[in-house]
């Protein structure tokens, strides 16, 4: 009888031995899969992180530039009303019924330096007599804000 008992108890043994192989293994397994996951999970976050930070940093940039254009469109703006201030001053029928001849060469040459105003913008190299003007006036009447600040390398 004691052999049947030591049997037992021995198959006792074996069984939760089983059982504490089947849990250890399955809990090691368990943690593998955790940890990748884990892994997975940090790399997403830092993803995130990152992308978060670009988008603030885009945003800063759109403010800036949005600023700048607003800016540039005020400048316009101002522009638009010398010259509508400078029309408004001057009646062109009666001085061009007294001074045809001056009229056409003051409208040709407006229009040259309005012309060279586009060619500037559109990033034309700016011409010596451009790049020696002592005033805004000098550089280009048409469009005085650009000579505001020409780049070294002769382009504006």
């Amino acid at each position: 009888m004691g052999w049947k008992i030591s049997a037992a108890l021995m198959a006792v043994i074996l069984v939760l031995c089983g059982v504490g192989y089947w849990y250890y293994t399955s809990t090691q397994r368990t943690i593998s899969v955790l940890t990748e996951n884990n892994a997975k999970l940090e790399t997403a976050v830092q993803l995130n992180e990152d992308t978060i930070s670009s988008l603030q940093t885009d945003y800063q940039n759109i403010i800036v530039e949005n600023d700048r254009i607003n800016q540039a469109y005020a400048d316009i703006r101002r522009q638009n009303d010398r010259l509508n201030e400078k029309l408004a001053d001057v009646d062109l029928g009666l001085i061009a019924a007294e001074k045809p001849n001056a009229i056409e060469r003051a409208i040709n040459r407006g229009t040259e330096n309005a012309g060279r105003c586009f060619e500037l913008l559109s990033g034309a190299e700016l011409t010596e007599a451009e790049r020696n003007a002592e005033n805004g006036e000098k550089f280009n009447k048409e469009c005085p804000w650009l000579w505001s600040d020409p780049n070294a390398d002769g382009m504006q």
